[in-house]
């Protein structure tokens, strides 16, 4: 019997505006809007093969080299969901094959860690859906894919986008609005750039879902927040962009950054995502603002201590001036920068920035961070030739 095999890439988005709170928790409906930027996947992506046969005889999951359990509700909803679609397919075409009633092999695989901060489930779901989309011959847009991506991980819909991606809330009862859209191409601003300070690896001590929920039920802020706060926000920082304005784009990342964690920290009992290390990468983001006397570099923080800095390719060597002087002990640096320019980067400091610095830079802080990633903004989902799959049995290589 013929096995069918597909694979695909699927990037990580970190949120500028952030998703926090959910109107219908089985149907993954936000209580705001959001808007994020799509990472490339050199360093940060996911990889799944999926492949379909009328001989298998379960659906099985095997993620990062362990078999995993298919039952939760969110994945059910996804693969029912990319089922029918396929079916309406078959029953308008009698020469395709009934891969709708036959069982799935999903094999996946992130080059990052999983489950601590750095949106893995994004990538994850984004990664499954646009697999199965592709193996089944879907026709619909990637928006249309999107709301099937966001019932698995809600900020995995933003995933199905290259670029800077919004997910816009929506306001019908079954989600039928609520999908990603795009903001701007990758090629409209190419040169947006991120340094991720990897603070921690470790699994997150509230995971995402749970926090939101006791955020939304808990937090007087919040209420602030999703009323008056990001709706303003949601289409300054869509101008921001369009108009490729980095000091705007920046102040709104940043300000949105607090926002959304200090409504975490007016939770009752407050929820901690960041950490000491984090609030020190905070303060000297802001210094090394003041020291320029222009906004060269953005800080976010999701759900986790990790630290994503956004920075325009044109200012790279004045903002790692500082980040390599503070991080230089961390691995990460060699895979991206020649010896060249890690040079420059010293030099920089030694006659630019030292002789004029008003503050002591912590050299201490690379000991709570793991390594440093160097990336940018990336494509959507991408085919890939790279397959996790054995063809002829349809379990893993």
């Amino acid at each position: 019997m013929a096995i069918y095999t597909v694979s695909k890439t699927a990037p990580v988005n970190i949120a500028t505006l952030k998703y926090w709170g959910k109107r219908d928790k089985n149907l993954n409906l936000p209580t705001n809007s959001s808007i994020s930027v799509t990472l490339a996947q050199d360093d940060l992506r996911t990889l799944t093969s999926v492949a379909t046969s009328e001989t298998f005889s379960q659906d099985q999951l095997w993620l990062n080299g362990k078999l995993e359990s298919l039952e939760s509700e969110r994945t059910q909803q996804c693969l029912q969901d990319l089922r029918n679609l396929r079916s309406k397919l078959e029953a308008g075409d009698s020469s395709l094959p009934p891969m709708s009633k036959w069982n799935l092999h999903i094999v996946s695989e992130n080059n990052f860690p999983t489950a601590a901060g750095l949106a893995s489930s994004a990538a994850g779901f984004a990664a499954l859906v646009a697999a199965i989309a592709k193996l089944y011959e879907l026709p619909e847009s990637a928006s249309e894919i999107s709301k099937i991506a966001r019932k698995g991980s809600g900020s995995a819909c933003r995933s199905l986008f290259g670029g800077y991606v919004a997910w816009e809330m929506g306001s019908e009862a079954d989600g039928s609005d609520s999908k990603a859209v795009e903001v701007a191409s990758q090629s409209h601003w190419p040169d947006m750039k991120a340094a991720i300070l990897v603070v921690s690896a470790a699994k997150k001590d509230t995971p995402s879902t749970s926090g939101m929920q006791h955020t939304v039920a808990t937090s007087d802020l919040f209420q602030e927040r999703i009323r008056n706060v990001v709706p303003k926000r949601f289409e300054e920082m869509k101008q921001a962009i369009q108009s490729r304005d980095f000091a705007s784009f920046a102040e709104l990342t940043m300000r949105d950054s607090n926002s959304f964690h200090a409504t975490c920290l007016d939770s009752y009992p407050p929820i901690f995502y960041m950490n000491d290390t984090s609030r020190q990468i905070v303060k000297l983001c802001h210094q090394i603002n003041a020291f320029y006397k222009e906004t060269i570099v953005a800080y976010t923080f999701d759900a986790g201590p990790n630290a994503v800095l956004y920075y325009l390719e044109q200012n790279e060597t004045k903002l790692m001036a500082f980040i390599y002087q503070a991080f230089q002990r961390n691995s990460g640096w060699d895979s991206k920068f020649s010896a060249k320019d890690l040079a420059a980067f010293e030099e920089h400091f030694t006659f630019n920035v030292a002789p004029e610095m008003a503050f002591d830079l912590d050299l201490d802080m690379h000991k709570n961070v793991s390594r440093v990633i160097f990336t940018q903004v990336g494509p959507a989902p991408q085919d890939t030739a790279e397959c996790l799959i054995d063809t002829t049995t349809g379990n893993p290589k």
